[in-house]
């Protein structure tokens, strides 16, 4: 018969096994993670530990269907051992801050209960406190016209997610903009986060290309038994690198510039690519050359420096800019 100790020990390796609701684990799942602990029971004995755990924790049964499912209840307090100390607190604190402009609603859900455990630990502790100071002298700021993210149904984000995670098919619904919507088996491979948006980059069906799916656009989605399978050599890293997430990436183009002194300033701390160079120019100017993917992305930079930036190369590039001029002052003129 196992004594107190390794019961205590047990059940408190099942609360950390639960997961929060709407995420559910049944007895049967339980009982195989303790068993990887080398903690040998019957499922039965899970399921009295669960009802018991139940008197005193916030967790929560789902009975609606069989096998029943076991879940913290949504709004409950953080529970974990050893407790938030002034530095894990603090670190928590400074995330939220950051996670506010860059993750949708519904993933900050799943967070908050931390948040709230770190805001109520640095609230009581003296104000003289160096750390609680600390957390209002930093902040983090977009570097562009900031956006409100769009809505993603949560139940979405958690398939997803649950996806990714177990190397999983999916079957969804896909709403593109300005068309109708289009039902697709997909296999996920990467969640990209461009603020305020989210991005799941995707095979579609089994083409051997990957295709950017913007999370709030799933409509619908359902966990396939299908492995996913990963295009040879398929890196997220070197997708971004390569400018996918600028949208519509044509390929590396040689960029020359020729910029207002002070215009390109910046460009000498932040250079555009690790080859970039800027050499003098006359009448005040500089010219600025880089290797750079060619994307929306970057020709929306280059027309937000209006007057100041010519583009010189490639000629396409400055063909396109030169029209998009002509287009823009027709437009205040007219009106």
């Amino acid at each position: 018969m196992p004594s107190n100790h390794e019961t205590l020990l047990r059940q408190w390796q099942m609360l950390r096994f639960v997961p929060r609701y709407p995420a559910k684990i049944t007895a049967t799942q339980l009982k195989e993670k303790l068993d990887v602990e080398d903690f040998n029971v019957t499922k039965r004995t899970v399921e009295r530990d669960l009802q018991d755990l139940s008197l005193a924790f916030p967790l929560m049964m789902d009975d609606r269907s069989k096998p029943y499912g076991w879940s913290w209840q949504k709004n409950a307090p953080v529970f974990d051992l050893p407790g938030l100390g002034n530095n894990e607190a603090l670190t928590l604190m400074l995330v939220e801050q950051h996670l506010i402009q860059l993750l949708p609603t519904s993933t900050l859900d799943i967070l908050t209960p931390y948040f709230k455990a770190a805001h109520q630990h640095l609230t009581s502790l003296p104000k003289s406190k160096h750390v609680l100071a600390w957390a209002n002298k930093v902040r983090t700021v977009p570097p562009t016209q900031p956006l409100l993210p769009p809505k993603i149904i949560p139940e979405i984000q958690r398939i997803v997610s649950e996806a990714l995670l177990a190397n999983r098919q999916l079957q969804i619904i896909y709403q593109p903009r300005g068309k109708k919507a289009a039902e697709y088996r997909i296999h996920p491979l990467a969640l990209v986060q461009r603020v305020p948006l989210l991005y799941l980059q995707a095979r579609i069906f089994d083409y051997e290309d990957t295709r950017t799916l913007a999370m709030h656009r799933i409509v619908k989605a359902e966990i396939l038994d299908e492995t996913t399978q990963y295009p040879p050599h398929f890196n997220i890293d070197d997708e971004i690198a390569k400018g996918r997430f600028g949208f519509e990436e044509q390929g590396t183009i040689h960029l020359v510039l020729r910029f207002e002194a002070q215009a390109a300033e910046h460009l000498r701390e932040t250079p555009l690519s690790k080859d970039q160079s800027i050499s003098n120019d006359v009448d005040d100017k500089v010219i600025v050359t880089a290797s750079v993917p060619d994307t929306q992305q970057l020709h929306w930079w280059i027309m937000g420096f209006g007057e100041q930036v010519e583009v010189l190369e490639p000629e396409d590039l400055r063909q396109s800019m030169a029209e998009t001029a002509v287009a823009l002052y027709s437009v205040y003129i007219e009106s």
